[in-house]
């Protein structure tokens, strides 16, 4: 989907969803805003210093340890490899998997896949995380454990920055302050979390965006 004059502003330590539809824009604007589609009109403004990492529905892991495929991101932005794998334990250990980090990261469940690459991410220590979908193809209980470490990072780390997409309001609810929803490709509300769930501006002033919402909780 094509984004259409999206203007956009996160500021640090904001939990930010993206809901709406399928091919709503959902993903590709979480692609712009890590550079890795160019706008093609526009520009994207990131403060200096500020580091980014993306997950991605289904991570794709190498053919390595659990422990070298968290390590090999740092490595290749620069990290030196001893550090790299320190960086990589404690990641592990920050999302509970310390004790896989010899599996073959190829041979662990789909839950534990998605836990190994929201530990890749953690190892580049950035201050934006973007993530798509992170929990969508994944069992209820796997949905669980990858949830609960995403609000653990948030809580633990007041000056990170989620931006995430979502089809689940009910995770919105849990892991958001503040809610964009998209409809082709244009943003048609954005208000914090409280408001746009309970507040009487959804139904008066965002029509679409509240029809989607009773659509989806109905």
């Amino acid at each position: 989907m094509a984004l259409q004059a999206v203007s956009l502003t996160v500021r640090a330590g904001e939990r930010v969803a993206l809901i709406g539809a399928n091919g709503c824009g959902k993903s590709s604007l979480l692609r712009v805003l890590h550079g890795l589609l160019p706008p093609s009109c526009g520009s994207l403004q990131v403060a200096n210093g500020v580091t980014q990492a993306m997950l991605f529905q289904k991570p794709y892991l190498m053919r390595l340890s659990v422990l070298a495929n968290v390590a090999l991101g740092p490595w290749l932005r620069g990290t030196a490899w001893h550090d790299a794998l320190a960086r990589a334990h404690q990641a592990l250990g920050d999302v509970g998997l310390t004790e896989l980090a010899a599996r073959s990261a190829r041979q662990l469940s789909g839950g534990q896949q998605q836990r190994v690459a929201l530990a890749r991410a953690l190892a580049l220590r950035p201050q934006v995380l973007l993530l798509d979908e992170p929990t969508a193809s994944l069992d209820p209980h796997a949905k669980r454990e990858v949830e609960a470490h995403m609000h653990q990072l948030a809580e633990h780390n007041p000056a990170i920055t989620l931006v995430f997409a979502s089809h689940n309001l009910g995770q919105v609810k849990r892991l958001a302050s503040r809610v964009v929803y998209l409809e082709q490709g244009r943003v048609l509300a954005d208000l914090p979390v409280q408001e746009f769930f309970n507040g009487p501006l959804l139904s008066q002033q965002y029509p679409a965006a509240h029809a989607f919402v009773r659509g989806e909780q109905a």
